[in-house]
């Protein structure tokens, strides 16, 4: 039992000893958008129309992991027109070699999968806990997506952070951190924070605010 409790205070003191070295006011980087739509099966139907809505220069996440490459990639071709028309940022969960094939902007994944860096892409992570945020400022992350802050439709009943404990964490991010997690524009405007990405929360019948 001791050596289990000095294993996880070890583990603990390592991720604290990752991000303290960067602990600051979160930087605000202007070149990344302020808003984040994220694909899903439950919202491709509304997709060209959420694009379309989004203010001009926003980002989409690709995801459509329920698809195979083929059809995949098909609805990825379609819906990076619809976003390349809007000036939106086009990020891909996949590998760098796939993003760039495909001709996405940037890749989006949990922060080791995005190494080693490709600098002609935009580089998002992940991250639900202090470690992860660590790991991300160790391979320079373009920015990171701290989640979940409120109850999701992705993980209902799933433990969320809470506004208290998103803000804590995220002054330990090094990158612009991106509020995900059942936000939405009046949730965004409550936890006063300038970038968040969503699923539902950005889909139909969403409420846009003014600016990306």
């Amino acid at each position: 039992m001791r050596a289990i409790l000095v294993s996880t205070s070890a583990r603990r003191e390592a991720a604290f000893s990752i991000a303290r070295g960067y602990r600051a006011s979160v930087r605000q980087d202007q070149s990344l958008p302020n808003l984040w739509l994220i694909s899903d099966a439950r919202n491709d139907a509304v997709l060209e129309d959420a694009l379309r809505r989004m203010p001009r220069g926003s980002g989409f996440i690709y995801r459509h992991y329920h698809l195979d490459e083929e059809k995949r990639y098909a609805r990825f071709r379609k819906l990076r027109r619809i976003a390349r028309a809007c000036n939106h940022t086009v990020v891909l969960a996949d590998s760098a070699l796939t993003a760039t094939d495909w001709g996405a902007d940037g890749i989006y994944g949990a922060p080791k999968s995005l190494w080693p860096r490709r600098r002609e892409l935009l580089h998002l992570a992940t991250a639900h806990n202090l470690r992860e945020i660590g790991e991300a400022n160790l391979i320079g992350s373009d920015g990171v997506l701290l989640s979940p802050i409120f109850s999701t439709n992705s993980h209902p009943g799933g433990q969320v952070l809470g506004p208290v404990r998103f803000k804590a964490l995220a002054r330990y991010s090094r990158a612009p951190v991106i509020a995900l997690g059942g936000m939405d524009a009046r949730r965004a405007r409550a936890l006063d924070w300038p970038r968040w990405a969503a699923i539902d929360g950005l889909s139909k019948g969403a409420v846009y605010p003014a600016d990306a």
